[in-house]
């Protein structure tokens, strides 16, 4: 709950509300705020390609394989047994996390399914109090953060791929959608999770890690600092060498969609050497969301809804 100079109380939801070009014709008038939320879709869909939530075991396992394709095939995670035998990416946390799926509904899999390509884990904050805490805290120091806005709801993202040959503006645009209309119906307030570099050498993203603590290093209010057993030294190079084309040239697509949206970033990177990945930590107050963004999608998610 974030609070005025007077000490009222306000909501996240009560300042999106408040700003100037949500009052603007065409924002939904009924936004959903306290008990008054309504049946609201979660997904969308542009020509053949659908985002929806899983339904299934069945359709969690091909996500999981999805993300096995993408880790372990394409990029440098390290298998252990059961994961080379399953052929599958899986946690503990799958269990209590929704999965966003896209789905080709022209390419169809062996039991004649659309095919999954694309998928993006979320785990709601009232889910993961009960069953342990969120995936971050493995790496991040997070509780400071949801006690100082122990009023908002948190939302974490995470395991976000694309197959190779779906990494379009389509594909990306429903995989937003699904996270926006998600948030729409489950009234929440931050989005964060981790977000990777290749590589678990710091100084081959010097440039682009030095970019991101120098320009988008989140507000004090909202800063979450690496654990102190994994913290990395973002700042490699003073600002005045870090050139602004190449760092952001070198940053991750998703890490630059992430910024474009209007998200900071958390202090210190994590060097995840299951996976071959230096992380970083990605704070969205859903205030803070740029308006071009709401505007594209709409306030109720309605731009791709079916």
């Amino acid at each position: 709950m974030m609070r005025t100079g007077l000490g009222t109380p306000i909501s996240a939801w009560q300042r999106l509300r408040s700003a100037s070009w949500a009052r603007s014709p065409g924002f939904l008038s009924s936004l959903p705020l306290g008990s008054v939320l309504g049946p609201m879709p979660i997904g969308g869909r542009i020509g053949n390609l659908e985002v929806r939530l899983a339904e299934t075991p069945g359709e969690l396992r091909k996500a999981q394989a999805l993300r096995y394709q993408v880790f372990y095939r394409e990029m440098d995670a390290v298998a252990d047994a059961r994961t080379r035998f399953l052929r599958r990416d899986e946690d503990r946390f799958d269990r209590i996390c929704d999965h966003l799926l896209v789905l080709d509904h022209q390419s169809l899999d062996r039991r004649k399914q659309p095919r999954i390509v694309g998928t993006y884990r979320v785990l709601r904050q009232e889910v993961a109090d009960a069953h342990g805490g969120f995936y971050s805290a493995s790496e991040y120091d997070i509780e400071p953060l949801l006690r100082l806005h122990s009023h908002q709801k948190f939302l974490e993202l995470g395991r976000s791929c694309v197959l190779p040959d779906y990494r379009t503006t389509r594909t990306v645009e429903l995989l937003w959608h699904g996270v926006w209309s998600y948030v729409l119906a489950h009234q929440i307030d931050v989005l964060f999770g981790c977000a990777s570099f290749a590589g678990t050498e710091p100084d081959d993203n010097a440039v682009a890690l030095s970019f991101l603590y120098h320009h988008a290093t989140a507000a004090p209010q909202w800063t979450v600092k690496a654990l102190p057993g994994r913290y990395t030294d973002m700042n490699r190079l003073p600002m005045d060498k870090v050139p602004m084309k190449t760092a952001l040239r070198n940053l991750p697509p998703l890490i630059k969609g992430y910024l474009r949206v209007g998200a900071k970033i958390g202090e210190g990177a994590v060097l995840d050497h299951q996976f071959g990945t230096t992380d970083i930590l990605i704070i969205l107050p859903v205030p803070e969301i740029d308006e071009r963004y709401i505007r594209h999608y709409g306030a109720d998610a309605a731009r791709y809804a079916v």
